[in-house]
C-alpha cells in the first residue's frame, strides 16, 4: 500500500521523446551550492535512514525503497548474494521507464546478477531475473557479473551490460514489464565485448555508444543498418585522437603516454565492415577475453583513463555532443560529432582545470572520481562521484555550468554530498515524467553487511522548491560587494524552464 512519502505525481511519455537530446545543452546556477563536502557517519546513523545527502535549500529527498524494506516484505524480492558482504545487492545505474511509474535497478555483483523492477505507485520490488552464481567457480553460462548499467532503450526494452565481471557481455530484456517467469533475455552478439558501463543512443535510435571501462579504455560506436536493431547488423568504431602517438596498449598514464594528447581532432576508426565482420585480426566480439579491447588497441584507438558513464546532448551548433567520465584521470571530456567520420574531443570538466563555484562562495570540495553523469530536460550535465567508499569525507556531485554550451564547463557547482559510511551515490536518472525529479542509489554502504539495517537505497529528489541564488544584472561581484552578476539578460526561472522544457520533448507532469 502506497504511504505518504510515496504519493509522487506521475505522467506518461513516449520512449522516442526520452531518448531525443535536447536542443542544445546549459544554463545558468539554479541553487545556492555547497561550500564543502560532507563528513561521513556511522553505518544506520540516523542520517543514513532519513537525509543521507547535504543538499541545497529548497531540495528535497525522501527514500523510495531500500534493501531492509524489501526483505521485510512479502512477496518481494532482491538480489542479495551470500557471502558477499557490503557487495552482495550492489544497486547501480537504475532507468526509468518513460512513464515514470518504474525504475529498473541493476545488481552490480561479482556474480549471480540480476535485475529488478521497482513499482513507484505500489511500492514493490520484484527481481526479473538473475544470474545461477555458477560464475564463482568460472561457469558464465546461465551466470551474469557485475551489471553496471540499466538502460531504457527507444525500444521499450532494458539493456544491462557486464562491467568487471562475467565476459563483457550486454543483455537485452525484450519484455521488462513481463511476470518474472515470463522474462526473455537475448544477449546483443553484436556489441564488442568490453567492461561495460556507459551506454546511450543517438536521437534517431541508429547508434549506440558505449565505453570500455579500464585504466587503457577506448570510446566505441555501433552504428546499426536498420535503427533500433541493437542485435542485427552493423558497424562497430573506436574513436582515435589524431595526434595521439603514444602507447595505446598501455594504460592512460604509461610513460609513453604523460605528454600524449587525448583531445583534439579524432577520426572513428573501424573494427568491422557494415555487417559486423571483424576487419582485425583480434575478434572483437570473443566472450573470453574480452575482445573489443585488443580489437581497439590493435587499430589504434586512444586510452582514456576508466572511461565510465556516457551522456549525449547537442551543443549550441546544434552538432550531437558525447559527454564521458574518465574517473582515473578527474575529468569528464566532450566530443563533438562533426560528421564524415570525424570529431572533436574537449576536456569538458576537471579537478585542475574547472573554476568550483565561480562567482559563489568557494567550496573546499575536491572532483575525487568522477564516474556517472546525469542529464536535465534542460541538457545541464551532473557529475557524480566514485567515492567516498572508505573515505572520512562523502563523495559529491556536481553541477557542470556551460551556460555557452560549446562543450566546455565554465564551473563546477558543488551540488549534493553524501554522508553514508562506505558507500557511494550511484545511477542519478531524471524523470521523464516530471522533470524536476530525479532518483540517486546509495551503493554497497557498510551497513549493508549488518544484521538488519538498511543496505543499498533508492532516494527521490524533486527540485520544485529550490531556492535560486542572488543575482543581480547590475552589480559586479568584488570583496566588498558579494552580489554575482547574471550571465543572462532576463529574469531566469530555472524550475519553470525545466519543466516548459520537458513538456516540450514530450514528458507530461
Amino acid at each position: 500500500m502506497m504511504n505518504m512519502k510515496k504519493r509522487i505525481a506521475l505522467g506518461v511519455a513516449s520512449a522516442i521523446a526520452m531518448a531525443a537530446a535536447p536542443a542544445f545543452a546549459g544554463t545558468d546556477i539554479f541553487f545556492n551550492p555547497l561550500t564543502q563536502s560532507s563528513a561521513v557517519a556511522t553505518p544506520n546513523h540516523i542520517n543514513e535512514l532519513t537525509q543521507p545527502w547535504t543538499a541545497p535549500a529548497g531540495v528535497s529527498q525522501v527514500q523510495l525503497t531500500s534493501m531492509k524494506e524489501i526483505e521485510a516484505a512479502i512477496g518481494q524480492s532482491v538480489v542479495r548474494v551470500p557471502g558477499l558482504g557490503t557487495g552482495a545487492s550492489m544497486w547501480d545505474m537504475v532507468a526509468f521507464d518513460p512513464s515514470g511509474k518504474f525504475i529498473f535497478i541493476p545488481h552490480e555483483t561479482q556474480f549471480g546478477a540480476g535485475l529488478s523492477r521497482y513499482d513507484i505507485e505500489n511500492d514493490t520490488t520484484t527481481v526479473l531475473f538473475r544470474g545461477d552464481s555458477n560464475g564463482a567457480t568460472g561457469n558464465w553460462s546461465n551466470d551474469f557479473g557485475a551489471f553496471d548499467p540499466a538502460v531504457y532503450t527507444p525500444n521499450n526494452t532494458v539493456i544491462v551490460a557486464e562491467e568487471w565481471a562475467g565476459q563483457g557481455r550486454m543483455i537485452e530484456v525484450v519484455n521488462p514489464f513481463a511476470a518474472p517467469a515470463d522474462i526473455q533475455i537475448r544477449e546483443l552478439q553484436s556489441i564488442a565485448n568490453v567492461a561495460h558501463e556507459g551506454i546511450k543512443f543517438s536521437a534517431d535510435n541508429k547508434t549506440m555508444y558505449y565505453v570500455d571501462e579500464y585504466n587503457s579504455g577506448s570510446i566505441y560506436k555501433f552504428v546499426m543498418k536498420k535503427a533500433g536493431d541493437y542485435a542485427g547488423k552493423g558497424q562497430t568504431f573506436v574513436l582515435k585522437v589524431d595526434a595521439f602517438a603514444g602507447d595505446v596498449v598501455g594504460n592512460y598514464n604509461a610513460a609513453a603516454n604523460l605528454n600524449q594528447p587525448r583531445t583534439g581532432l579524432a577520426t572513428w576508426v573501424p573494427l568491422t565492415d557494415a555487417d559486423g565482420n571483424k576487419l582485425t585480426s583480434v575478434d572483437p566480439f570473443d566472450n573470453a577475453t574480452l575482445g573489443g579491447r585488443p580489437a581497439a588497441d590493435e587499430v589504434g584507438g586512444t586510452p582514456y583513463g576508466r572511461p565510465e558513464d556516457l551522456e549525449i546532448s547537442k551543443l549550441a551548433n546544434r552538432k550531437p555532443v558525447l559527454y564521458f567520465a574518465a574517473t582515473s584521470e578527474q575529468s569528464v571530456y566532450s566530443i563533438e560529432e562533426l560528421g564524415n567520420g570525424k570529431a572533436q574531443v574537449r576536456l569538458f570538466a576537471s579537478e585542475t582545470a574547472t573554476p568550483k563555484n565561480l562567482g559563489m562562495p568557494a567550496t573546499t570540495g575536491v572532483v575525487n572520481s568522477p564516474d556517472n553523469l546525469a542529464q536535465d530536460a534542460l541538457g545541464n550535465i551532473y557529475i557524480i562521484e566514485d567515492a567516498p567508499n572508505g573515505d572520512v569525507i562523502g563523495g559529491d556531485i556536481w553541477f557542470a555550468r556551460d551556460t555557452d554550451n560549446d562543450g566546455v564547463a565554465e564551473s563546477l557547482d558543488h551540488f549534493l554530498s553524501i554522508q553514508v559510511d562506505g558507500a557511494e551515490a550511484t545511477g542519478m536518472i531524471f524523470n521523464p515524467a516530471k522533470p524536476t525529479q530525479f532518483v540517486v542509489s546509495v551503493q554497497h554502504p557498510d551497513s549493508t553487511g549488518i544484521a538488519n539495517s538498511q543496505g543499498d537505497a533508492l532516494w527521490l529528489f524533486d527540485l520544485k522548491d529550490v531556492v535560486a541564488p542572488i543575482c543581480e544584472k547590475s552589480k559586479r561581484h568584488t570583496f566588498f560587494n558579494p552580489v554575482r552578476t547574471c550571465s543572462h539578460d532576463y529574469d531566469f526561472n530555472f524550475v519553470k524552464a525545466l519543466e516548459r522544457a520537458g513538456d516540450k520533448y514530450g514528458h507530461k507532469r
